[in-house]
């Protein structure tokens, strides 16, 4: 509301969690390797794009002291797992194909969302472009954020 009032956004544009769709694709940025960066076999470069259980001094660091993805992103490997809008499905059998957030109203998983990204705590290869976690909105835990998208359509 504040930024509506202040004239920064449009009257009917709205922040919300991104789908996990619009979430892998902000992270690859035009890319089809396991990292934004590259394949990285070894996990040698991760260090400079994300914070991970090997480098992080078990904590979360302020965004921006990574590299970016190609398209100026920071940190959406590691350093915190995201939240997205989409329940959490076992398997991709049935999503959606035009991008929009996966709920299945008949699934009894609906109680679970999808969290990208990897964490601080988490594994070097847990911070890939494909990993995907779940985890029920009420739990609360270290290592988890969000990432707003702002949709003005």
């Amino acid at each position: 509301d504040r930024e509506r009032l202040a004239g920064r956004i449009a009257p009917n544009a709205v922040y919300r969690l991104p789908t996990e769709a619009e979430w892998e694709h902000a992270c690859r940025a035009w890319t089809s390797t396991r990292f934004s960066y590259g394949d990285d076999p070894g996990y040698t470069n991760l260090t400079n794009y994300a914070w991970y259980a090997d480098n992080s001094d078990h904590k979360t660091h302020p965004v921006g002291q990574k590299l970016p993805n190609p398209w100026g992103l920071y940190d959406m490997h590691g350093n915190v797992w995201e939240w997205c809008l989409d329940a959490y499905q076992a398997s991709y059998q049935g999503a959606p194909t035009d991008g929009s957030a996966w709920i299945d109203p008949s699934s009894t998983q609906n109680d679970k969302r999808v969290m990208r990204g990897g964490s601080w705590d988490y594994v070097a290869r847990g911070c890939r472009s494909a990993v995907r976690c779940s985890l029920a909105p009420g739990i609360r835990i270290g290592g988890c954020g969000l990432r707003m998208v702002l949709d003005a359509d």
